[in-house]
């Protein structure tokens, strides 16, 4: 099954701006990691300015809905995302 990295680049003041939507988020997220989809999930720090959430999936869809669910997204807190396949050599 194929793997998707899924990027957000976030604003500047994301850790400010991310709590009352937090919880919306990691809900959502853990939906997905539930199902299958999100194998892991984090933001960059140092400096705090991009999330990833790593997903394995059949169709790149699945992850495309995620975002257009994200209260990040929704919220203004994700200035660009992107999906990008992803080639796993290695895996646990």
């Amino acid at each position: 099954m194929p793997y998707y990295l899924l990027i957000y680049h976030v604003v500047e003041d994301y850790g400010e701006r991310r709590a009352p939507f937090r919880e919306q988020h990691l809900r959502l997220a853990r939906e997905a990691h539930e199902r299958g989809e999100i194998i892991l999930g984090g933001a960059l720090a140092d400096p705090v300015d991009k999330d990833l959430l790593v997903f394995r999936c059949e169709d790149p869809r699945v992850v495309e809905a995620f975002v257009h669910n994200d209260p990040y997204v929704q919220n203004g807190l994700v200035a660009q995302w992107e999906i990008r396949p992803w080639n796993v050599v290695i895996h646990g």
